[in-house]
């Protein structure tokens, strides 16, 4: 007997973290979920729809490398209402999934009010991101995702040179890591996340809106790192133009421009993350 798909419940929810809010979107339908009055997550009944540009950008990547029958193997760095998950399963149905989430209330809820790919399909892991990836096996992800945030920006501790090379030890030896960073129009943490990744993979790419690249507006910058070509094929360049919000891809000379700056390091005390690396022990 099929299980009753989920009925999400718009409203304001206690979670370990602070508060989420559920609303049905009024513009694009489906739901938007609120973490501590940030935008996090959308959700659509149809799994194949991302209503964030840079998921959509993220899931343009990884079609591009893989044919749709290949088994994937991903890591999601951040876990929120796993619209990316639930995308690339869908997308790719032999594929396997981990989200790790830190917040242990969000993650029950999430797989209450929406129908998620059930285990071994996409596992929710709940636990410090760096942690869990920090004790995992070598060689063992085609992909890793980190999509992580505290209010708007991406904690410290998973965005250094030290992190981003636990990321590559995990990944297979083409591999790939895309890592979403919100940033303003100063691009000072872009420039420094594509700093960390320039010094620990042979190839970087960074994608998002071209005003965003010139300093125009506030928002999202997808940058990819791998040791595998990342150069952009036409059918990629295609796909992202032709999105509702078109978007440009800087490989080569210009993104390592772009990672020239200053990468952020742990400090010399720091043995990883920030957070209780306890709490990495429930999987949903």
């Amino acid at each position: 007997m099929a299980r009753p798909r989920p009925v999400p419940v718009a409203g304001t929810y206690p979670i370990d973290t602070g508060t989420a809010e559920l609303a049905p979107d009024p513009i694009s339908g489906g739901w938007l979920l609120q973490i501590n009055g940030t935008h996090s997550s959308h959700i659509d009944d149809d799994p194949h729809v991302l209503d964030f540009e840079y998921l959509r950008q993220m899931a343009a990547v990884i079609e591009d490398r893989h044919p749709t029958q290949a088994r994937l193997s991903v890591l999601h760095l951040g876990g929120a209402a796993c619209a990316l998950p639930r995308y690339l399963a869908a997308t790719f149905p032999q594929s396997r999934h981990v989200a790790v989430e830190i917040d242990a209330e969000l993650a029950r809820l999430v797989r209450e009010w929406f129908d998620l790919p059930r285990a071994p399909r996409l596992r929710i892991r709940v636990g410090d991101a760096r942690a869990v990836l920090e004790s995992l096996q070598s060689d063992t992800r085609e992909v890793v995702v980190r999509d992580a945030f505290e209010s708007d920006r991406t904690p410290t501790h998973l965005t250094t040179v030290e992190f981003t090379r636990a990321v590559k030890r995990v990944l297979t030896p083409t591999g790939l890591y895309l890592a979403n960073c919100g940033d303003t129009r100063d691009l000072g943490r872009v420039r420094a996340d594509a700093a960390a990744l320039a010094e620990v993979f042979d190839h970087i790419a960074l994608i998002a809106d071209p005003a965003m690249f010139k300093g125009r507006r506030t928002g999202n910058v997808v940058i990819a790192g791998s040791d595998g070509p990342l150069d952009p094929s036409p059918t990629l360049v295609r796909r992202l133009l032709s999105d509702p919000l078109p978007a440009r891809v800087i490989a080569g000379d210009e993104a390592s421009a772009f990672g020239s700056g200053q990468a952020r390091h742990d400090p010399p005390t720091a043995s990883g993350g920030s957070r209780d690396e306890t709490a990495d022990n429930q999987i949903m």
